[in-house]
C-alpha cells in the first residue's frame, strides 16, 4: 500500500492555490471535467511530490459548510479486489464498491473517506464487485 494523497474541497482554487504556493507548494498537475464540472488540482512541496494534496472544485458548490470541504484520503494498492474482500471479511462496509476495477472508498469508524486505487491498469471487472451498489455515502 502507498499513500497517495489527501483531498480538499475548494471554494475558490486560485485563492487555495495562492495560500499553498506561500507555503511552499506548488501545482503538479491539474485536470478539468467538463462533464462532472469540477477541476483537480494536485500540490506538492517540491522534493516530497509523493505527498501530495488534491484541490478539488466542484463548480457549482456555492458553501460546503463546516467539515464538508474535507474530501477523503487516498491509498494505492497492489490488488483492489483483494484488498476490499479483505477490509468486508473484517466487518468493514464497502461503500463504493470497485466496479470498475480500479477505485472503492470505504469509511473510518469516524466516517472519514478512505479512496482505495488499484495499482496499475484497472482489474477487468470482476463479481462480486461488478453488480454491487453503493452502500451510505462515500
Amino acid at each position: 500500500m502507498k499513500y497517495l494523497h489527501t483531498m480538499i474541497r475548494v471554494s475558490d482554487p486560485d485563492e487555495t492555490i495562492r495560500f499553498f504556493t506561500l507555503l511552499g507548494l506548488r501545482e503538479l498537475r491539474r485536470h478539468d471535467d467538463e462533464q462532472g464540472r469540477y477541476t483537480l488540482i494536485f500540490l506538492a512541496a517540491p522534493g516530497d511530490e509523493d505527498a501530495q494534496v488534491e484541490l478539488t472544485h466542484n463548480w457549482d458548490e456555492k458553501d460546503y459548510g463546516e467539515g464538508r470541504n474535507f474530501g477523503h484520503l487516498a491509498y494505492r494498492v497492489d490488488d483492489i479486489y483483494e484488498t476490499c474482500r479483505h477490509l468486508m471479511d473484517n466487518g468493514i462496509t464497502i461503500n463504493r464498491p470497485p466496479r470498475d476495477g480500479r477505485m472503492a472508498f470505504v469509511r473510518t469508524p469516524d466516517n472519514i473517506s478512505i479512496e482505495l486505487l488499484q495499482a496499475g491498469e484497472a482489474l477487468p471487472p470482476a463479481e462480486p464487485w461488478a453488480s454491487m451498489a453503493n452502500t451510505g455515502k462515500w
